[in-house]
Parts: structure tokens; sequence; C-alpha cells
């Protein structure tokens, strides 16, 4: 890996400022939005993004029945899987700056109809993960306050956490930066603090239950276990793209966005394992959680460590790790539909492609992202089965999208392009690039793999029909529609000329 190390100092700044806006008209745009983003706001907006809590306390409970405490190499597992498609999306990124992350991406790489597919699939799937996060801080608020868990009460504290997110994201770059900070070092703070107490005094077993099974499995296998139960680092390791999603935001995002991406796989990774672990060896009953005797063995572990005013302070930090989680998953969406709009993709473009010189942001692009993300909270008040029909393809839509992108740079790579960014893999690029598709595959099959057999035929498919549907339904618009024959920006032109 090659970083190119720029000249340090305040007329470096200037010369910063100066080229980052010369490579930016050098591919078609000029940007309105202000670079207040330093490389630590950007690094905690994808660590807030890829939330360790979030996604350890979300399906903790799930992975350990299913597969037992041996359940935790899987984030080991996913995570050098993910960093391979991090070290490609770096590449790309740092060629192409460009806001709205896998859109411009796959549109310069390949061409105006992937690119457009590419960005219907992953705006999709960031709207309805929105949902998703805001959806499951509900319970923690009802928690944390004494309130009578329903559906209601979920869906109120939902909706409060959306209009919090975007009251924040409307203050613009710095304010964004600002709370991704915060965010990021409440919840890294909160998860060593906690980990480590967990350590220290409910440590019920050694680190030799690591290879152990529990007696989960079937048929004397415990393959398909395991798989099952590696969705929660499926589920884990994505929010490092919205690092690029911003790339108009920060200054020398060449060099700065790829660090920041790798800093978000190593920084959350760790935090994220740590946790895990902790609350591995503090379980102390895995066949009470396996039986389904004890279905919240994360709730049951915090209570019985930290007692009633200590378990209000560790609610406390899970919810800010939430509303940093659902800000960050906006501020990527609203840049996405910026962007889509900016090259005339979707229709109202003009509307959702206007920018606010006193906010800073794109105000309409970021209604999208707080409307659709609440209608699909609210459906839960006519069937919590449709919600969960919709959140469903939330993480299959994010993983469709990073392969999307990911082939599109191997057959860039195979076409003749050469990476020009200030973040190179060198001769590693290709087989980097074929390891992260290979994986990506690999994990998109384990998600939409049917493991209820007793369960109605669209219940056992419900992720695969769910990506189905998202997929057809953008083809059907692509080719009916022909959005993408509106727009001239440029695509396509990371291939070389003559090979095309």
């Amino acid at each position: 890996m090659v970083d190119r190390v720029p000249t340090r100092g305040a007329a470096a700044g200037d010369r910063h400022s100066a080229s980052d806006a010369a490579q930016l008209e050098s591919l078609g745009y000029r940007s309105d939005f202000r670079r207040d983003m330093s490389l630590w706001a950007n690094f905690s907006l994808g660590f807030t993004y890829l939330s360790p809590v979030v996604g350890i306390y979300t399906l903790f409970g799930f992975a350990l029945a299913t597969a037992g405490p041996a359940m935790v190499w899987s984030l080991l597992i996913v995570g050098v899987g993910q960093l391979l498609v991090a070290l490609v999306f770096g590449e790309v990124v740092s060629q192409y700056p460009l806001a709205g992350g896998v859109y411009p991406w796959a549109r310069r790489l390949w061409g105006r109809r992937w690119a457009w597919l590419t960005g219907w699939v992953y705006m999709i799937a960031l709207l309805v993960t929105i949902a998703s996060v805001a959806y499951g801080s509900g319970p923690y608020v009802s928690m944390l306050f004494g309130l009578e868990p329903s559906t209601g009460t979920t869906i109120a504290c939902a909706l409060l956490v959306l209009l919090v997110a975007t009251a924040i994201n409307l203050g613009g770059t710095r304010a964004l930066g600002i709370a991704a900070i915060i965010g990021f070092s409440t919840e890294i703070l909160g998860a060593l603090a906690v980990g480590g107490w967990l350590l220290l005094t409910e440590r019920h077993h050694g680190l030799g239950v690591l290879l152990d099974g529990a007696g989960t499995g079937s048929g004397g296998s415990y393959l398909g276990a395991f798989l099952a139960a590696g969705l929660i680092g499926i589920f884990q390791y994505y929010g490092f793209e919205a690092c690029g999603d911003v790339a108009e935001e920060v200054p020398n995002p060449g060099k700065r966005i790829p660090k920041a991406m790798r800093m978000t796989i190593y920084v959350g990774g760790f935090a994220a394992t740590f946790v895990c672990l902790s609350l591995v060896l503090a379980v102390p009953d895995f066949g009470a959680v396996i039986s389904g005797a004890d279905t919240d063995p994360v709730s049951t572990v915090l209570s019985t460590a930290f007692g009633p005013l200590g378990s209000k302070v560790v609610l406390l930090v899970v919810l800010v790790s939430f509303l940093s989680c659902a800000l960050s998953l906006q501020a990527a969406a609203s840049r996405l539909i910026y962007s889509y709009a900016r090259d005339r993709m979707l229709p109202a473009s003009r509307l959702f492609s206007r920018f606010s010189a006193r906010l800073h942001v794109p105000p309409y692009a970021l209604v999208v992202a707080t409307v659709v993300p609440a209608l699909v909270v609210l459906a839960s008040r006519i069937s919590e089965d449709a919600t969960e029909r919709i959140v469903s393809f939330a993480v299959l839509g994010i993983y469709l999208g990073f392969q999307m992108v990911v082939l599109a740079a191997l057959r860039a790579r195979l076409k003749g392009w050469t990476p020009a960014g200030q973040f190179t893999l060198g001769r590693w690029g290709l087989p980097v690039n074929a390891l992260a598709l290979v994986y990506g595959v690999a994990a998109i099959v384990n998600m939409a793999w049917p493991r209820s057999p007793d369960a109605p035929w669209y219940d056992n498919y419900l992720t695969l029909l769910s990506g189905c549907l998202v997929v057809g339904a953008g083809l059907i618009v692509m080719i009916t529609a022909r959005p993408y024959g509106r727009s001239q920006a440029p695509a396509g032109d990371a291939v070389p000329e003559r090979t095309k």
C-alpha cells in the first residue's frame, strides 16, 4: 500500500485547498460543501455508522443461541473480508473523491446504467437501515426511562431519534463532525469501560469456551450453526464507506479518507470484538440462552454487573450509540441522494440537488432521509411483520451495493484501469480486488440462505425475496423510464478509451 505524504504546514493547507478544488473540477464538478471535516471527524463518522455497540447488542443473543460462544470468531473472519473491501474502496475514493460514495464510484468505473442501479440498491438499503436503527433504539429508551414497552412507545422513541439526528445534520458539516466525534468518544469509552468491568467482575468462563459450540449445530456438523451466527459479524462491519460519502467535505480526501476507512475497520473491529468477548465470558449459563430460557442475555448480564443505577448509565451510552449511528446513516443517505440528483439521475432532481448556502447541506435530500425511514417505522403500527419484511433487505442491500462497486473495480482493472489517487495497492490491487469480490459474494449467499425449514417458504426466503424485489423494481424503472438518459455527467472514464 502506498500513501504519498503531502507537505505540512499552513502553506500546505492552502495548497491542499486549491488542489482539492482543482481535482474536483477536473472530475467535472464544483462543490458547495465546506471542507470542515477533519481526519478524526471523518473516521468518527465511519465508526459511529459501524457502531460496535449497536451491532453487538442487537445480535449477541441470536448469535450465542445459534452457535454458542465460538461465534465470536466470525467477527475476526468478517473483519478481514471487509478490510479487503475497504482497501478497494480506498483506491477508488482516492481517485474519485466525490460526494455520494458508491454511486459516483460505480459511475466512473463502469457507466451510467450500472451506477444508477448501484445507487438505487444502496439508497433503498440506507433508508431502510436508518429506520431499523431508529426502531431498534426504542426498547432501550423504554428501559432507560422506565416506560412500558409497546409498539407505540417504540415508534415514538424511533421518531424522536430521527428528529434529533435530522436537527444535528441540518447544522452542517461542522456540526456533523463534532457530533460524530462525541458519539465516537462516548461509544469507545463506554465499550472499553463496560467490557473491562465485565472481565474484572463478571467473568464466569475461561478463554477455552471460545472454542466451544455448546452443543449447537445439527447432524454432527457445526458449520451451519457457525455460518448462521456469522450474521453478527456481517451486520457489524459496514459503515466505513460513509467516510467516502462525504468526500467533498474533507480536506485532502485522497489521502485522508482511505486512512479513515482503514481506521474504522481496525478500531471498530477491536471494539466490537472486545465487547462481544466480555459479554460471552460474563454469561453465566450458555444453556439457558441456547434453550430460549434467557432471550436477552445482554440485559441479564448488564443488570447483574451494574445494578439499577449502573445499568441506566450503560443504557445512556447505548442510546448515544444508536443516535450517532442514525445520524451518520442519515448523512450518508442525504449525500447519496444529492449526488444522484446532481447528475439528474432522479425524478425531481432539481429539488433534491438544491443546496442551502446558509446550512451548507442539501436540505431536501436530508428530508428524504428522514421522511422515508419515518414511514417505515410507522408501518409497524399496521403490522410488525410488514416492518420486518422491509427491514430484512437492509444489510443485504448494503452488501449488494458494496459488491457492485467491487465488481466494477475488478472489471475496470482488467480492462486497463490503473488507480491514480494518493492511495494505491500497487501490484496487490488485483488479488485484493478479486478476494474482496469472493468474500462479498459468500457473505451475500450466507445472508440469503434459507434456515427455517418449518416456516412458510416466503418467510424462509424473505431476505432473498426482498433483495430480488428491490433489484427487480430498480431494473423495471431503469428500463422503462431510462432515468440515466438525462445525465450528461462523466461516466466510465476509469477505463482507458482505447480498451472500451
